[in-house]
């Protein structure tokens, strides 16, 4: 119940998962932020217990904002967070367990000497939070913390020989000019082969993914290069990437302030993500909840080096019930062909479609470059080439609302391209939300061969 936000601080530690998570105690409304804590031992059944982290002291008296975990090579685990002062400032904090002995770790304490970081007077107080888990290599401890010089997205480093006493860098690890803030950013290697995790202190011939979530689109975008930690600490993009807006995303939905963390029981990186729903404000008041964490996922690079690959972790696997089977089913024109004996709230579906021929392919503009612009254009309900074709959620009996996921293919210069759109515009909760066209998610995806 009440509202949820970021992940925060996932871990693995003596046998037990960990997720914490921005929470609000009093209400289904952003406000009144604490540490959420919950625990599982696979990753599918979850006990909530009491938050770890709180508003207590001076250096974050007015809130417990975002931030990670870190488990010491002694197997001490360390949460770094940012604290809002009497000032609001945002300053940069860590807790450690009470009691290590607790399998639970359910409580944290706040040692003195925080905080640990704060911004210096060239820096943007009021916009600097979210610190990464760090990563020691050569001798010092390094953390990230998300900011902004004035529309620059800023990753300001900073250095540690204890994990106490911590140094800002001379240069910031990565900034992209007219982004805005970034927040919650997240840094990670990746094994060129494979798909097995890394530590996040592991350095060798891999590569690293800097992760950004921008406070004025509400979207993450990601990129992959190569890291320096010899050569001032410095993140070079890789060739050919956008870097800032309309880069990469983990997904192309509602999924927010994600967090990874690495999996040492199953050597794999896990990506936890935040759903807000979109829901108005009044309708999260009344069913009495507000956001969700998504489904955990597997991350891994390409073999082609140019993205990453995810998948639902292994353990959701265990949450199959019943299957259902539909073959051999011809479509014809605004055909709707009913899948029964669903019932349960969350399906698995697995479509394979053949088109006969594509010789019906509208051409590809080469001018549509905004896949969701595109969705919008060509809707579900549009008729005409190769689609729409896809699935039908949510469906009420007689189709008044609906949530369609469908595919349309093009026919460009040298290549097909399939536009994959969702549209919750026909999902209507209340009679007041019925204008508007809703919200577009979509990819453009090429294919050269079919």
């Amino acid at each position: 119940m009440n509202w949820i936000n970021d992940p925060n601080g996932p871990m693995y530690y003596n046998g037990i998962y960990h997720l914490f998570y921005q929470y609000n105690p009093k209400g289904a409304v952003w406000g009144n932020i604490v540490w959420a804590h919950s625990v599982s031992k696979d990753m599918v059944n979850w006990e909530a217990l009491e938050p770890a982290i709180y508003p207590s002291e001076s250096f974050d008296i007015n809130g417990c904002w975002s931030g990670s975990a870190t488990v010491l090579p002694e197997n001490k685990p360390v949460i770094f967070y940012t604290g809002i002062d009497p000032n609001q400032y945002q300053v940069q904090n860590y807790a450690v367990p009470e009691n290590l002995s607790d399998p639970y770790l359910r409580k944290w304490v706040k040692p003195a000497d925080n905080p640990i970081v704060a911004a210096d007077e060239t820096m943007n107080k009021t916009a600097f939070r979210d610190p990464t888990t760090a990563w020691k290599i050569g001798g010092h401890w390094r953390m990230v913390v998300a900011s902004r010089r004035k529309q620059r997205g800023m990753a300001y480093l900073y250095r540690s020989r204890d994990f106490r006493k911590w140094i800002k860098a001379k240069h910031p690890l990565h900034s992209v000019p007219n982004t805005g803030m970034f927040e919650c950013a997240d840094f990670f290697p990746v094994s060129l082969s494979g798909d097995t995790g890394l530590d996040n202190s592991a350095f060798g011939p891999n590569k690293h993914v800097l992760k950004v979530s921008l406070d004025l689109t509400r979207y993450e975008y990601y990129t992959i290069g190569s890291y320096f930690p010899e050569a001032r600490d410095k993140y070079v993009v890789g060739k050919g990437f956008v870097d800032g807006w309309n880069g990469l995303r983990f997904d192309y939905g509602n999924f927010y302030a994600s967090k990874t963390f690495f999996d040492p029981s199953k050597n794999r990186r896990i990506l936890w993500g935040w759903t807000n729903e979109s829901d108005a404000a009044q309708d999260d008041a009344q069913k009495g909840w507000a956001g969700l964490q998504a489904i955990p996922r597997k991350v891994w690079l390409d073999p082609s080096g140019k993205q990453l690959l995810q998948w639902p972790i292994e353990e959701i696997e265990t949450l199959r019930g019943q299957n259902v089977q539909l073959s051999n089913q011809e479509l014809k024109s605004g055909e709707h062909i009913e899948v029964k004996g669903i019932t349960a709230a969350q399906v698995d579906v697995d479509i394979t479609f053949s088109i006969p021929n594509l010789d019906k392919a509208e051409p590809f503009d080469p001018s549509w470059t905004n896949a969701q612009d595109l969705c919008g254009l060509k809707g579900s309900t549009v008729q005409g080439g190769v689609g729409p074709f896809g699935l039908l959620t949510l469906a009420s009996e007689k189709l008044e609302e609906y949530t369609p996921v469908f595919f349309r293919v093009f026919t460009g210069l040298y290549k097909h391209v399939v536009l994959l759109c969702s549209d919750s515009g026909r999902l209507i909760t209340r009679w007041w939300r019925v204008s508007g066209l809703g919200e577009k998610h979509a990819s453009l995806l090429e294919y050269i061969h079919w």
